[in-house]
């Protein structure tokens, strides 16, 4: 297998791109290696002439990756809203592959993310040997794609300081990058375009002026609708990582997969699924990638410590783990959980030992 530990999206999908590319008869728009269309077919899946299947990597309301699409098509910079977990940085990722065929032009942000992260820098030894020079600018991904007519996926946008993010107005309102130094700019070529992401718990971090928020269009992405859709999501995301990890662990039907996305919905709206019970809501997150990290979790203990299966017992540590974050308050909201929902579910005997023997 590829030694590589996670490959970009146009690496690991490289088939399926060059089979959408293949068939693919409809308007691009300038430098996008696929149209719209194809885009779509790549992102929610579908199937091509000659049986070629292409499989989804959004499951969910197809509208939303439309306008998602069809903003990327305008001079409109797109941002992905939503809680942590619901596949921003995932759809980010897959749009840029499948539009410039290079995922990889990114900004990550940080609450330590500089100006010269996002614009450009300078090779300190060229600038104090030639002073101020094209040959000593530093580019960012920003300026590359800029450069190449290319997608710049910024993550995490709202963990950048203000001051760094409102660098992005002139880019996104006159599509240039000035270089004072150099009395230069840089202007960006047709199909250069932005997508940004953040988080609706780091809402008052840094909180992006209304200035740079009315130059993104913005499209939120939601928890899974329904509990089958999450079930989805959650078994071919830890089938392909376990795969991908080379775990040798079985992920037998979807028992475990149900429980344990079951638990996390539940505690994550505060009722059970059946409207019966209401319950108390611990502090921690529970998004659909917690639930796909748990079940990697217990596939490698049952791969590693036990008989290669998915079990209970795999998992109780894994979910504990992800539900109680703050000791002091979550540990006795898991305990009420187990007592009063968990325990009276015949089916669920084993899944309360597993989680009682090590919750103390």
């Amino acid at each position: 297998m590829n030694e590589v530990l996670r490959q970009h999206a146009e690496q690991q999908f490289a088939t399926e791109l060059a089979a959408l590319k293949k068939s693919d008869k409809h308007p691009k728009p300038p430098n996008w290696v696929l149209s719209p269309w194809a885009v779509a077919i790549y992102l929610l899946g579908g199937k091509l002439e000659k049986g070629v299947t292409i499989t989804p990597k959004y499951i969910g309301d197809r509208r939303i990756i439309e306008i998602a699409i069809a903003t990327l098509a305008t001079d409109r910079a797109l941002l992905l809203l939503g809680v942590p977990g619901t596949a921003k940085s995932w759809v980010s990722e897959h749009l840029t592959a499948a539009i410039s065929g290079d995922s990889t032009l990114l900004v990550q942000g940080t609450a330590g993310t500089s100006e010269e992260a996002m614009r450009y820098g300078w090779n300190y030894a060229r600038l104090l040997a030639e002073g101020p020079s094209r040959t000593a600018l530093v580019e960012s991904p920003l300026i590359r794609a800029m450069q190449t007519g290319q997608i710049c996926r910024i993550e995490e946008l709202t963990r950048i300081p203000a001051d760094v993010q409102d660098t992005l107005i002139t880019v996104l309102s006159e599509k240039t990058l000035p270089i004072p130094e150099l009395n230069a700019e840089v202007q960006a070529v047709r199909g250069f375009n932005i997508i940004a992401t953040a988080n609706d718990r780091d809402r008052g971090v840094n909180d992006m002026s209304s200035a740079l928020t009315r130059r993104f269009n913005t499209v939120v992405l939601p928890t899974p609708a329904t509990l089958d859709d999450e079930v989805q999501i959650v078994q071919q995301r830890a089938s392909a990582l376990s795969f991908g990890l080379e775990i040798p662990a079985k992920l037998d039907g979807l028992d475990e997969i149900r429980r344990v996305v079951t638990v996390f919905r539940e505690l994550r709206s505060g009722l059970t699924l059946d409207g019966q019970t209401k319950l108390k809501s611990p502090s921690s997150t529970l998004s659909t990638a917690e639930a796909i990290s748990v079940i990697v979790n217990g596939l490698s203990l049952a791969a590693h410590f036990g008989d290669g299966h998915l079990n209970a017992e795999n998992m109780a540590s894994g979910i504990m783990g992800a539900v109680i974050k703050d000791p002091s308050a979550d540990h006795q909201i898991w305990l009420e959980y187990l007592e009063t929902v968990v325990r009276e579910r015949e089916d669920w005997s084993d899944f309360y030992e597993a989680c009682r023997a090590i919750t103390q």
